[in-house]
C-alpha cells in the first residue's frame, strides 16, 4: 500500500467467527451513524463550536474496540468520538456532551475534544498533539507493576509522528517492555498539510519503528478484520510480557480536518477513490459474500438507527448544566478550595 492509494482485496478472515464479524459490523455502524447525527445537530445549531469527525475511519476504532478487554485503556486524540463510543461509552452521553447538556459524559462541560469515560477505560481525548503518548506509557507501566495484564492502546494521527513525545514515549516503552500499543491513524493529512510533504519517510510511523527495535507494521485501516486480527495479535503479546507495538493503519477521513475545513487541498479524485474503500461498504459486502443473510444486516441497521434516534432525543431533552456546578471537577479536591 502506498500513502495515497487504498489497498485492494479482502484480507483473510477464516479465523474470525460470525459473532465477532457481526459485532464489528454493528460497531462500525454505531460509530458512523452517531457521528453523522452529530453533524446534523451541528447544522441545527444544537452543537456549538467545532469538532473533528472520523467519518471513514471507523474500522480502526471498531477493530480495537471489539478486541480489547473491558479493563484495558484507550487514549485518544481530539478526534476521539469513535474511540470513546467503541469502548462502550453511552451514545446519549457522547451526544449530550457535544451539545453541552447535563447528561453528557462530563456533565456538558468538557465538549468534543475532552471526551472521557474512565468507567469504560476511555481515558480521555487530548487536544495537545502527542501529549497522551507518555501518559499511555505511564498507564502501561502501572499495569506492568501491578501484574494485571491490562494493555494501554494509544491512538494518534500521522502528524504526531513528528512530535518529540512520539519518540520519547516509544523509546521509554521499549526499554521497559511496557504493555502499550501505539496506533498511528494515517489519514494522509496533518490538518491541511499532506504528511508526505513534511516527513522524510513514506510511512511516518512504521518506517521509524526499526529505530526503536520494533517491528514494521502497516495495515489497511479500512478493513475491520485486518485491524481486529492485528490488534488481537499484539495485545496478546503485550499481555504476556512481549512489550509494545507500533502499528500504522492507513485510512482516510471523508470530510475536512474540522467543521470549518472544506478540504479543497485534496487532489481531484482522491476522495472518490477512497470512498470505494469505505470501511462499512466493503465490510457489508464481505459479510454477504460469506453467506450472512441480508435480513440480519438490515435488522442491525434498523436497530442502530433506532438507538441513535433514541440517544438524540434523550440528549435534546437534557438540561444545560447548572451554574452552581461550575467549580466541580475543576480542582483536584473536587471543589473551589484551591483557588485561595
Amino acid at each position: 500500500m502506498t500513502g495515497t492509494t487504498p489497498k485492494k482485496g479482502a484480507a483473510p478472515i477464516s479465523e474470525i467467527g460470525s459473532e465477532t464479524r457481526l459485532a464489528l459490523f454493528r460497531m462500525q455502524l454505531e460509530l458512523r451513524l452517531c457521528e453523522k447525527r452529530a453533524y446534523d445537530l451541528f447544522l441545527q445549531n444544537l452543537i456549538k463550536g467545532t469538532s473533528h469527525l472520523s467519518l471513514g475511519q471507523e474500522a480502526i476504532a471498531a477493530g480495537f474496540g471489539v478486541a480489547m478487554r473491558p479493563d484495558d485503556w484507550t487514549f485518544c486524540t481530539y478526534r476521539g468520538h469513535a474511540h470513546t463510543l467503541a469502548r462502550g461509552a453511552s451514545m446519549t452521553g457522547v451526544l449530550g456532551e457535544l451539545m453541552g447538556r447535563e447528561c453528557g459524559l462530563l456533565g456538558g462541560k468538557g465538549g468534543s475534544m475532552h471526551l472521557t469515560d474512565v468507567s469504560k477505560g476511555a481515558m480521555g481525548s487530548y487536544a495537545i498533539i502527542g501529549a497522551h503518548l507518555p501518559i499511555a506509557a505511564g498507564a502501561a507501566w502501572s499495569a506492568q507493576y501491578r501484574g494485571t495484564e491490562q494493555v494501554a492502546v494509544c491512538f494518534f494521527g500521522d502528524g504526531t509522528t513528528n512530535i518529540g513525545a512520539f519518540h520519547e514515549a516509544l523509546n521509554f516503552s521499549v526499554i521497559w517492555k511496557l504493555p502499550v500499543i501505539f496506533v498511528c491513524e494515517n489519514n494522509l493529512y496533518m490538518e491541511y498539510t499532506p504528511i508526505s510533504a513534511v516527513t522524510a519517510v513514506e510511512h511516518p510511523a512504521a518506517d521509524r519503528a526499526a529505530a526503536y527495535n520494533l517491528e514494521r507494521v502497516v495495515i489497511d485501516g479500512n478493513d475491520a478484520d485486518e485491524v481486529y486480527r492485528t490488534a488481537t495479535k499484539f495485545m496478546n503479546r503485550a499481555r504476556q510480557g512481549g512489550g509494545p507495538a507500533l502499528i500504522e493503519a492507513m485510512t482516510y477521513r471523508h470530510s475536512g480536518h474540522s467543521r470549518a475545513d472544506p478540504a479543497q487541498y485534496r487532489p481531484k479524485g482522491e476522495l472518490e477513490q477512497w470512498l470505494e474503500r469505505d470501511p462499512i461498504k466493503i465490510y457489508r459486502e464481505r459479510l454477504l459474500e460469506l453467506g450472512m443473510v441480508e435480513a440480519t444486516l438490515r435488522d442491525i441497521e434498523e436497530e442502530v438507527t433506532a438507538q441513535v434516534n433514541e440517544a438524540t432525543e434523550a440528549a435534546k431533552a437534557s438540561a444545560a448544566p447548572d451554574l452552581a456546578g461550575i467549580h466541580q471537577h475543576v480542582w483536584a479536591d473536587g471543589g473551589a478550595a484551591w483557588r485561595n
